[in-house]
């Protein structure tokens, strides 16, 4: 509990968007399944938050404001949204989604507005190269989700309020995509000036494409939500064209961090073992799946149908070997306590 990563949620992030990739290949034991492993992941990550900050709030507070450390809170508020995503599409529990939704909301306000102005107001800020990983566009995968969980509510609200939580899903959608335009920036930047180590590649920077995923998701919902609100049908021309140009955008990434995975463990040599920070290399993988498969649906481009099965399979194996390696970390943990 003293030494949890704030990146931690990244675990039900992962966890979820695999179940919900599951549930939409038809295979609902393995959904279901994954649903239940997620609930309690949650909890448990959600206790153990909470009780660090009540204990150790030194300690919680400092990570909260440490530039690499600080924006992986912003799990939280993806992990909350998707599990309200589950809660909606597999439970059918609309109730719950929205009760997921606030606490998102409250999430993102609380830590957008407290990372980043302790982050402005520093007297001691670190280099660019040491500062800033892929760790960073969580933030934007955590706006996204926003936007996601808002847009598949208002499906199901009457109207007027429908028209409300619609806008309210798209200035989510915008800012999460200008806010990837500002951090991806700098994280280009670094790539290419400044020196980079084996070690220096985290498993965050599958984000790259991650936060491009589910801003295609995101627009995929829009444009299915035009029939409910005129406001979004006037924009569809944009709204369509954007969706597709974060979804090539997150389709780029993808053949470069295999190079550079490829680069880090393959001729340098670096140790592949367990990290919580594989969970967010996971995600990506599941996300992209699920957001190409809706993308093809809204869109109407169905060559891209075979697409999506292809990468389910390896974001499903993905899952299971940081799943096997929790499961290890745990084991040795509970044998190596003093009895």
């Amino acid at each position: 509990m003293k030494h949890l990563p704030p990146a931690y949620f990244a675990l039900v992030m992962a966890t979820g968007i695999v179940s919900i990739s599951a549930r939409d290949f038809q295979i609902p034991v393995l959904a279901a399944g994954l649903f239940g492993v997620n609930l309690a992941a949650y909890a448990v990550l959600a206790a153990l938050s909470v009780l660090r900050a009540i204990r150790y709030p030194r300690l919680f507070f400092a990570d909260m404001t440490d530039h690499r450390l600080g924006p992986g809170f912003f799990t939280a508020v993806a992990g909350s949204c998707i599990l309200g995503t589950q809660f909606l599409l597999m439970a059918h529990s609309l109730a719950a989604a929205i009760v997921f939704l606030a606490l998102g909301v409250a999430l993102w306000i609380g830590l957008t507005y407290t990372i980043f102005t302790a982050f402005t107001v520093k007297r001691h800020k670190p280099p660019l190269e040491e500062g800033i990983t892929g760790a960073w566009l969580i933030a934007v995968v955590a706006t996204q989700s926003i936007a996601v969980l808002a847009a598949l509510i208002a499906g199901h609200w009457p109207q007027p309020y429908r028209l409300e939580l619609n806008f309210f899903a798209l200035s989510m959608w915008l800012w999460g995509g200008m806010f990837y335009i500002w951090i991806i920036s700098l994280i280009f930047y670094r790539y290419n000036f400044f020196p980079f180590s084996p070690g220096d590649l985290t498993p965050p920077y599958w984000i790259n494409m991650g936060a491009m995923a589910i801003s295609t998701l995101a627009g995929a919902r829009l444009v299915q939500n035009t029939p409910d609100a005129p406001f979004l049908a006037s924009l569809l021309p944009f709204l369509k064209g954007f969706t597709v140009f974060y979804w090539a955008t997150g389709t780029w990434w993808i053949p470069m961090l295999l190079v550079l995975g490829i680069w880090r463990h393959g001729f340098q040599r670096f140790p592949l073992r367990y990290d919580p920070l594989y969970w967010g290399a996971v995600f990506p993988l599941g996300m992209y799946t699920v957001a190409t498969r809706q993308m093809a649906a809204a869109l109407d481009l169905p060559f891209l149908d075979p697409l999506p099965p292809v990468v389910f399979v390896f974001a499903l194996a993905a899952w299971t070997l940081a799943f096997v390696g929790l499961l290890w970390e745990l084991h040795k943990f509970v044998v190596s306590r003093p009895r």
